[in-house]
């Protein structure tokens, strides 16, 4: 908790404020020579240019960094961002990238249908075997990537073991945090390579501010720094950073309640006889329960859910839902849910076929609503849903 409230941030020398200044300017005024490329900008260098660096962002970063016990952070606008960044400042034609098979849509489609447009050798896997991982990842693999818990399956990835499994060919490796958080997992810890998060998600925590960062190694973040965040010029703007960093000095306690929340509904979900099926890591009944153990400090408030008539259901939610917003996104104080038909994802975002699509569906079935349990009253919230299982 403290280095949530207390890392990257000082009192301004100048005025002694407490709290940390918002920097808005686009550029700074210098008094000794730089180049007018950021190529090979040191890392002593001085503000030049917010889209080099801006003093507000890197308070974020400094944060950010302590609570994934990384070395080094780069913030970008968003989470997609962020994740274009990496692996376009990682991947080039003829490259193999192993992702998983079962994650973000965004991130699914980029790696489909704009890296392999790019040369990229994309292969799917599902990574929450290990037997199917070490299938897939095999010499040639320049990255493999995975996200866990995954969106929106809630389908975990051993971090040690994929990250031992990449290493073991010379690949590198890189996970998709968002839906845990630092709170809950630091991959880095565990052998990832690189961490990425939607700061949009749980650590802005508020539904107010987007962004996105990278984190890990300090020579690792070289080409995420130059290619991804200066020359792709994704960067977050300052007043974005200044409210993400705010979010984060509560996180830890928003975590917990998110926790305690999430596990009372997700109870109160699978006792419900028109609900076929709760997925939330930190049930006994989700098949990983004992990985979610060991590698998850706080098991999150997201959770996936199928039901009977699970599309019949959306409009009702739309109309008559009191508490729930039905809206995309997560991680707000608010909660949230949304439908997620297999078949439309299949079509938009996974072209998933033969076992592969028969995994997902031992997971997600026809779709699932994905529930953000948020801060409220946790029974307020089994109240609300019940008035539409009826």
């Amino acid at each position: 908790m403290t280095r949530a409230v207390h890392s990257g941030e000082s009192p301004d020398a100048v005025t002694g404020a407490s709290a940390p200044n918002i920097v808005m300017s686009s550029t700074f005024v210098i008094d000794e020579p730089v180049s007018f490329s950021a190529q090979d900008k040191p890392d002593d260098a001085p503000y030049v240019y917010s889209r080099w660096d801006n003093p507000t962002v890197t308070v974020l970063q400094d944060k950010l960094a302590a609570l994934e016990e990384a070395e080094a952070c780069r913030c970008f606008a968003s989470g997609m961002a962020a994740t274009s960044a990496l692996l376009l400042s990682t991947l080039s034609q003829g490259d193999r990238l192993v992702m998983s098979d079962s994650n973000y849509p965004g991130t699914a489609e980029l790696a489909r249908k704009t890296l392999t447009r790019l040369g990229v050798d994309v292969v799917l896997a599902d990574l929450s075997d290990l037997e199917a991982a070490a299938q897939a990842i095999t010499a040639g693999v320049r990255l493999v990537w995975a996200e866990t818990p995954a969106n929106p399956t809630l389908r975990l990835t051993d971090i040690r073991g994929v990250a031992e499994l990449a290493h073991s060919v010379g690949a590198e490796f890189a996970v998709d945090s968002t839906f845990a958080s630092p709170v809950a997992t630091r991959p880095l810890l565990l052998g990832a390579d690189y961490v990425v998060h939607s700061l949009t998600k749980y650590c802005c925590g508020h539904g107010d501010a987007m962004g996105g960062a990278v984190l890990g190694r300090r020579d690792k973040l070289k080409n995420v720094e130059s290619d991804g965040q200066i020359y792709m010029g994704g960067v977050i703007s300052p007043f974005n950073a200044w409210l993400i960093n705010r979010g984060l000095a509560t996180l830890p306690m928003r975590m917990q309640v998110h926790q305690t929340n999430a596990t009372r509904v997700a109870e109160f979900l699978e006792g419900h006889k028109k609900v076929k099926k709760v997925l939330y890591p930190g049930l006994s009944s989700h098949p990983q329960f004992d990985l979610a153990v060991r590698q998850m400090d706080n098991y999150s408030g997201m959770l996936s859910v199928q039901v009977d008539n699970g599309p019949g259901l959306v409009e009702r939610m739309m109309s008559d839902l009191k508490i729930f917003h039905y809206a995309v996104s997560l991680g707000h104080h608010r909660s949230l849910i949304y439908w997620l038909g297999t078949d439309d994802l299949m079509q938009s975002s996974y072209a998933l076929e033969g076992p592969a699509l028969i995994a997902y569906r031992a997971f997600a079935g026809d779709g699932v609503f994905r529930i953000s349990v948020g801060l409220e009253d946790p029974e307020d919230l089994c109240d609300d849903l019940a008035q539409i299982l009826g």
